[in-house]
């Protein structure tokens, strides 16, 4: 289905998980909110209690979870287990089960995407000015930034590509080949939103809604039984309607170019690389969203959608059967596209 530019805005759209699944009440008729900041963004829980937990473990208990993701994937953190992976001599390195875990789901994505998700592009990241050295120089006037040359692209490519990782299953080993950069925030977001989910359901707290940064995981039902709504993000001058989805067992995730980017004489420079070129993504996809049942693969396929582009990320997401929202720049200005799983659950909200 495609929506274009002209015409009227319709009304607002309400999308309804297809799942089948059939919500219970939640323990008590109340809320508690919680909010804080973390990998360079803000967070926030909404959450039913269950009797007999106080609201000082729930805040431990969020907190001790994000904590423990930087200080294994952050690659802003100097101390964190990717960080000291990446500054590693050649060789193979042990890794924790956690990092083993989530790298190994990480390439799953690269291998099922050909690429468009891709766990290794820290070196072009980095040389993009979109990692933790920081923007990428100004130009001899001091009026605008630089982008990289041809010789520095090649050579950021030659350390990336989620193909060349090597790892030994039986050591829980991954090798460092000598200046290859691992960069899992394409899903470390979406994993993060899971973890602090998972971690509620443990404690009981099975009625809730988890925000980091615009990634969202709802499970259950508020206490009146309505599920958690949300607005779906949509790329500036979008022609769609507002859209809200009942997040009830369901997660969302958006990628933008309009999120993070910089401009060079009048040519914008999104923070989503495409693998296959060493250069930022310049396709016509403004944003994709994806609803799915984990906030991390919902993140990392907006993110391999966006990089696939207009014509190869409806396609994969019609084949793989992808609930997805496609907002895409043309000569005419910007229309929608969404798949027939995007569609069934505007049928379930009609």
């Amino acid at each position: 289905m495609v929506i274009g530019e002209a015409g009227p805005r319709a009304a607002n759209r309400v999308l309804i998980p297809t799942h089948g699944r059939v919500p219970v009440r939640p323990p008590q008729d109340f809320i508690w909110d919680f909010a804080g900041e973390t990998m360079g963004t803000t967070w926030a829980v909404r959450l039913v209690p269950p009797p007999g937990v106080t609201r000082a473990a729930f805040q431990s208990a969020i907190e001790d979870e994000l904590n423990r993701i930087i200080l294994l994937f952050s690659h802003w953190e100097p101390r964190s287990e990717l960080s000291r992976l990446n500054a590693a001599p050649p060789g193979f390195w042990a890794v924790s089960e956690p990092f083993w875990t989530l790298l190994n789901a990480a390439l799953d994505l690269a291998d099922d995407t050909n690429g468009a998700v891709d766990p290794t592009l820290g070196a072009l990241v980095n040389l993009w000015g979109f990692g933790p050295p920081g923007p990428r120089p100004l130009d001899a006037f001091g009026k605008g930034y630089t982008v990289p040359f041809e010789e520095e692209i090649a050579a950021a490519r030659a350390l990336s590509g989620w193909g060349r990782l090597r790892l030994n299953r039986d050591a829980r080993a991954v090798q460092q080949l000598g200046g290859v950069k691992l960069d899992l925030s394409g899903i470390a977001k979406g994993h993060a939103v899971d973890k602090v989910s998972e971690r509620l359901t443990s404690m009981d707290a099975t009625h809730h809604l988890v925000e980091i940064g615009g990634e969202l995981r709802g499970a259950g039902v508020k206490p009146d039984a309505r599920p958690w709504w949300t607005d779906l993000q949509q790329a500036p001058g979008a022609p769609g309607p507002r859209t809200v989805a009942a997040l009830f067992d369901m997660a969302v995730a958006t990628s933008g170019d309009w999120v993070r980017n910089y401009e060079v004489y009048g040519k914008r420079y999104s923070h989503t690389l495409d693998g296959r070129t060493g250069r930022p993504v310049d396709n016509g996809v403004a944003s994709v969203t994806v609803l799915a049942e984990t906030a991390m693969y919902a993140d990392a396929m907006a993110t391999a959608l966006t990089v696939m582009g207009a014509e190869e990320g409806p396609a994969f997401a019609e084949a793989m059967n992808i609930a997805a929202a496609f907002v895409v720049r043309g000569e005419s200005g910007l229309t929608e596209t969404v798949t027939p799983a995007f569609s069934a659950m505007l049928s379930e909200g009609a």
